[in-house]
């Protein structure tokens, strides 16, 4: 789900496809119930919605999700957001963060796939990262001052995006700020002319360990092998 360890052009058969729409239906089902089923009044809304039509998902799925989410339907949505925390082989800090309806089964396969890991253990590693709000946006004039606009829209920290995620004829830009600012600072942005294609919480590094590339690949493999769990919704680790 976007996390910078993944390798580049790994492809997707048609399980993970399935997987990754699951994964994007639920958490736009939990944007939608945290803050309401409209995309315009709810940035992490808009950001969900926004990757889940970018991979494809139909729209009456979409559009299924918002209303199961925000409590349209009978059906009653009772995932939680649950964090294990844990070393990736080599000492790499890793945090998993899972949308589940049941604790008590993902915990136990959590743990065991830490276990399973070459070297891989779960533990304490909050101290390797910080946690930030974290909008990233684009805007139609390439020579938008974005520092400016993070002044004024209350973030802490603005960062440029990869090139890579930002369209040709667009600036683009990471805006970090204050857990509790994050929906104020995503709305003053996209006031501002910003496109919103993400807002959410997130973990990140403090520090990269130096790995070799044999080390490297040990780390990205265990990596890879959580994101696969169908509850794991996002994946942080330490690693570029």
């Amino acid at each position: 789900m976007g996390a910078q360890w993944k390798q580049a052009g790994r492809e997707a058969n048609a399980q993970k496809k399935g997987q990754l729409v699951s994964k994007l239906v639920r958490e736009i089902m939990v944007a939608a119930k945290l803050g309401g089923a409209d995309p315009d009044l709810n940035p992490r809304l808009a950001a969900a919605v926004e990757k889940a039509k970018k991979a494809s998902v139909y729209r009456d799925t979409i559009e299924r999700a918002i209303k199961k989410g925000s409590g349209q339907t009978d059906e009653k949505i009772s995932f939680e957001l649950v964090t294990y925390e844990g070393f990736a082989p080599h000492k790499i800090p890793v945090v998993v963060e899972c949308l589940t309806d049941n604790r008590s089964r993902t915990a136990p396969e959590i743990r065991k796939l830490f276990q399973a890991g070459s070297l891989g253990q779960p533990g304490s590693v909050g101290f390797f990262f910080n946690h930030l709000g974290v909008v990233e946006a684009t805007h139609p004039d390439v020579n938008r001052d974005a520092e400016t606009d993070a002044i004024e829209a209350g973030a802490q920290e603005v960062q440029p995006l990869d090139p890579e995620d930002v369209p040709a004829g667009r600036k683009g830009a990471q805006f970090l700020t204050e857990i509790r600012d994050l929906d104020a600072v995503s709305k003053a942005l996209k006031a501002a002319g910003w496109e919103v294609i993400a807002a959410e919480m997130r973990y990140l590094a403090k520090s990269f360990p130096e790995l070799s590339e044999a080390d490297r690949k040990d780390v990205v493999a265990f990596l890879n092998g959580l994101d696969d769990h169908d509850d794991v919704h996002r994946v942080y680790a330490a690693l570029k």
